[in-house]
């Protein structure tokens, strides 16, 4: 039997008006009980019942798109590529800005669902709270039995969820990177992973400390930054003061490794003379900052702009498609021998 308002309204413990105001937005609603309501909807699959399991066949021009931080470049330039298929094939992008938080990203996707959107791309890392993942992947379920295109560009799909993954080499390339470090001589080694929890994160630690295990070394010093700029600096600040005898700092990503480059040149350090230091992504800046930054590319246009064509459906693939997008190694002055 179909869920309905009054359903939504009792798991979440608040009135019927309540539920309308957040599903209409039209109503100031605390942060709270919007989280509350979003769950218990996802929880008994409101949005495929009624009136829009009656139109789920009859999508919409429009594509979402779901991203971490759309100011970071690493997400805007998914953002534009993805974006950039979807007017091609004359279809609207919609980007939505989850800010790193796991309510607002369920939020999005239920009200993406809500208006019957033709295909939807999620990018980035994602959460790896077990919680999360079993909401996460009803939504979609919703999705794909709602005739939505599913892309997953950056992320695994969650468990039993068969949606086409463009997969960007984390791991190997954060093997890759650290390997590079370590043959030309670093031994004592500092790294600054992204957020703790995030399929990211986790893949470029594990490559990393594969390449340092390979050397037969202890396990370096690691951090935990927020993939932000200013986090990298913070980090940079810790490590200086509690590993004073680290010869080189890995970063998770490039904003990081700007950061830490900046707290070593308030602090009067080298790079690389004193400290190497290395990022992730090879983001435009990575080439502009002074000395350039050794770093990992990915080709996140290129892994976008698939995504964008096969959410639009103007390419082809299966259900079980897993898309790889290799990353290559781009040697530069920021990482040379120690001193």
């Amino acid at each position: 039997m179909a869920a309905t308002l009054a359903d939504v309204a009792a798991r979440a413990g608040v009135s019927t008006a309540t539920v309308s105001r957040v599903l209409n937005g039209n109503y100031p609603v605390s942060a709270v009980t919007r989280e509350r309501v979003h769950r218990a909807l996802g929880e008994l699959e409101y949005v495929v019942n009624g009136p829009a399991r009656a139109l789920a066949a009859a999508t919409s021009e429009v594509i979402g798109v779901i991203v971490n931080d759309v100011s970071d470049p690493f997400f805007s330039i998914q953002a534009s590529g993805t974006q950039w298929e979807a007017a091609s094939a004359d279809l609207l992008a919609v980007i939505c800005n989850t800010a790193g938080s796991p309510s607002d990203e369920l939020k999005y996707i239920s009200m993406l669902l809500r208006q019957r959107v033709r295909g939807m791309v999620l990018t980035g890392g994602s959460r790896e709270e077990p919680e999360h993942v079993r909401a996460i992947a009803k939504l979609l379920g919703q999705a794909l039995s709602a005739g939505t295109r599913v892309v997953m560009c950056g992320r695994p799909a969650p468990p039993g969820v068969d949606v086409p993954c463009v997969t960007f080499d984390n791991e190997g390339g954060a093997r890759t990177l650290t390997r590079h470090v370590l043959s030309v001589g670093h031994t004592r080694i500092g790294y600054i992973a992204g957020p703790p929890g995030n399929t990211t994160t986790t893949a470029r630690l594990a490559g990393h400390r594969q390449a340092v295990q390979e050397q037969g070394l202890d396990d370096t010093v690691v951090l935990h930054g927020d993939f932000s700029r200013a986090s990298g600096f913070d980090a940079a600040l810790e490590l200086l003061r509690t590993s004073p005898d680290l010869t080189a700092i890995v970063a998770g990503n490039d904003l990081m490794a700007l950061g830490v480059i900046a707290a070593l040149r308030q602090r009067g350090v080298r790079v690389p003379e004193d400290i190497s230091v290395a990022g992730f992504d090879d983001l435009p800046a990575a080439v502009d900052v002074v000395p350039a930054l050794t770093t990992v590319r990915l080709p996140l246009d290129q892994g976008a702009r698939r995504a964008g064509r096969i959410a639009s459906g103007t390419e082809a693939v299966t259900s079980l498609s897993r898309l790889w997008m290799p990353a290559e190694l781009m040697v530069r002055e920021s990482v040379s021998a120690p001193a």
